[in-house]
């Protein structure tokens, strides 16, 4: 999706949840700064015609894994990334805006795994203290106006961004995993997360 597509379903998040434009604007631009090497031609070719799974981080996910097609191209949502390494893989891409960064994340891109790291208005700090720690591959993105090297592909929360990801690089077949938008136990920014991710997700053909 580009971001003309794009851009009135972010003008609807943001009056939804009362964001500011201005902050995610700002984050972006630090963000900018913080790129060293743009991983994206990578992360283009790992979706191109690929078979790509995509697991959410719902309590769900340890179960949904026995159904997980092993030889496809898996992507996590940010701390989906923990449970998938206790059970032996390593993503090829994480998708975050660093709220569950941990070590595992470094230890993760290290090894070759793309950090597909998420500007917005409220994770300054945690750009400033993640992003100069990655020694591997990493692509940049924001939910506002794309820029040099930082890309908007659609999406909001960390499991839809990367579902948008992969279909705007070409993946053959998406695959959702870990995904539970109907979860009560959460609370009311959470829900209102889990209900643009259920609506954004439908405008790819995905009933969740």
């Amino acid at each position: 999706m580009n971001y003309s597509q794009w851009e009135p379903h972010y003008h609807e998040i943001l009056d939804y949840f009362g964001f500011s434009q201005e902050a995610d604007e700002t984050a972006a631009r630090l963000l900018a700064s913080l790129v060293t090497h743009d991983a994206l031609p990578a992360l283009a070719t790992l979706c191109a015609g690929s078979t790509v799974t995509v697991c959410g981080n719902a309590p769900c996910l340890e179960d949904d894994l026995t159904t997980l097609d092993t030889a496809s191209v898996i992507f996590a949502a940010d701390a989906a990334a923990d449970v998938l390494s206790r059970y032996g893989i390593r993503p090829a891409a994480v998708f975050t805006d660093l709220d569950g960064a941990t070590d595992l994340f470094l230890a993760m891109n290290e090894a070759g795994t793309i950090m597909v790291v998420h500007a917005h208005g409220d994770n300054l700090p945690l750009l400033r203290y993640w992003m100069p720690r990655f020694t591997g591959p990493v692509v940049a993105t924001t939910q506002g106006t794309p820029l040099p090297h930082v890309h908007n592909f659609g999406g909001f929360s960390d499991g839809d961004r990367a579902v948008f990801t992969a279909d705007e690089l070409g993946a053959r077949t998406i695959t959702i995993l870990g995904f539970d938008l109907d979860d009560p136990d959460v609370d009311p920014v959470k829900r209102g997360k889990l209900f643009w991710a259920r609506k954004l997700l439908a405008l790819l053909g995905y009933a969740c």
